[in-house]
């Protein structure tokens, strides 16, 4: 295999140890700044320069893209994965991870349990933001810090009000989360690579810091995780787009709750605690999926006209209730069930047998025009454009 590692931090421990392992493997590899590339959309096919050169050939490509230059590395990363070149993290997964609240809002949605969150911009509604979560203390994050910077413990609705009223007067856009008291300032660390856990440690803050972060003073220790916490990390990284991810876990009283995805974990303090060799298994899972690059199916199958990609829903009352994929008249239609998704579990190219269930959700390509009536009807707006009215503004206009 041919690997390109992309980092700006040429003589980091972590950039290091993967280009150590890949070379002990037999892999050819290099390290490349990724504000040297020039992405080239003047030709036929999408296209990458290095330091003024037309890049030579790449069977994967690994992204340790820094905060500090997401847009253009993301960019280089989605060049790569037009070229068809293999990526553990795609430009999306990346962007996901990266943003406290995409993600956040991501992973809601699909069930990972995470501590109570709110996001406000008014300052009438920050009072309001605090109850939600729970009130004070709370934990007022910047949505883009990293390594603990910009996550601060408030212990009164005063304090918070004032933090984040402060942070709003700097253009700053802050998160306010629920303290989750008993962490009693201890969290666990899970390296995802595929589909597995390969290790995981348990960050232990020091003294009166609540930030559990080795940057911080943070002692780590190797922990077995349960099956639940390692089921948790996989899914949560997955959701987000990412096939190496470090996955920061809070233990609730309740089970894992998600504090954040990282699509750039460092290897240094996970490879010390667990003695693990993190590097090669990131190395060997790559070399193992370097043969099948990401592709954004929603795009490729979109190219055939009239045809697309859609999420069918069974609803209760639905004639799909209670009938197998084969019986149920999609094929007839000219559509293909890609995966089933019911619950938690995905169930990928299911077969013609599958009893369809209420609360299931199917993914699927087919014709627009047949996936249109299992899809509720909107409510749609008027075709023709009125007139304008006689007063076009009204005075006095309510805001809510």
């Amino acid at each position: 295999m041919k690997l390109a590692i992309l980092s700006r931090s040429l003589r980091a421990y972590s950039t290091q140890r993967l280009r150590t392992a890949a070379l002990e493997r037999g892999h050819q590899v290099k390290v490349l700044d990724t504000l040297r590339f020039g992405i080239d959309l003047s030709g036929d096919e999408p296209d990458l320069h290095f330091r003024g050169r037309p890049l030579s050939t790449y069977d994967a490509v690994l992204p340790r893209v820094g905060a500090s230059v997401t847009y253009f590395g993301t960019a280089v990363v989605r060049q790569f994965e037009q070229m068809d070149v293999y990526t553990p993290n795609t430009a999306n997964g990346i962007m996901n991870s990266r943003d406290k609240l995409r993600a956040t809002q991501i992973l809601s949605r699909h069930n990972i349990g995470m501590p109570a969150t709110a996001f406000v911009r008014n300052r009438a509604e920050i009072p309001h933001a605090i109850e939600m979560v729970g009130g004070a203390p709370v934990v007022v994050k910047l949505l883009e810090g990293t390594q603990g910077i910009g996550v601060i413990l408030a212990p009164t609705m005063k304090v918070a009000e004032a933090i984040i009223e402060t942070l709003h007067g700097t253009n700053q856009q802050v998160l306010i989360q629920r303290f989750v008291k008993e962490s009693k300032g201890k969290d666990v660390r899970a390296l995802v690579v595929g589909d597995r856990v390969v290790a995981a440690m348990r960050r232990r803050a020091q003294g009166d810091e609540f930030r559990s972060n080795v940057h911080r003073g943070g002692s780590v220790e190797r922990v077995d995780l349960d099956p639940e916490y390692e089921e948790i990390a996989v899914r949560a990284a997955h959701i987000m787009g990412l096939r190496v991810a470090g996955v920061d876990m809070l233990e609730g009283n309740d089970g894992p709750l998600v504090m954040e995805v990282n699509s750039s974990p460092g290897l240094q303090g996970i490879e010390a605690a667990t003695k693990l060799d993190v590097a090669g298994a990131i190395v060997d899972y790559i070399a193992d999926q370097s043969g099948f690059p990401d592709i954004d199916v929603r795009q490729r199958l979109a190219v055939s006209t009239g045809y697309g990609v859609a999420e069918i829903a069974v609803m209760s009352g639905s004639e799909l209730v209670g009938q197998t994929i084969e019986a149920s008249g999609l094929w007839e239609k000219d559509i293909q069930v890609l995966t089933l998704h019911r619950g938690t579990r995905v169930v990928p190219n299911p077969a013609g047998a599958k009893v369809l269930e209420d609360g299931d959700r199917l993914l699927c390509f087919g014709k627009h025009e047949h996936m249109r009536s299992l899809i509720p009807a909107r409510s749609r707006r008027p075709r023709r454009v009125r007139k304008l009215p006689k007063t076009p503004i009204l005075e006095d206009v309510p805001t809510g």
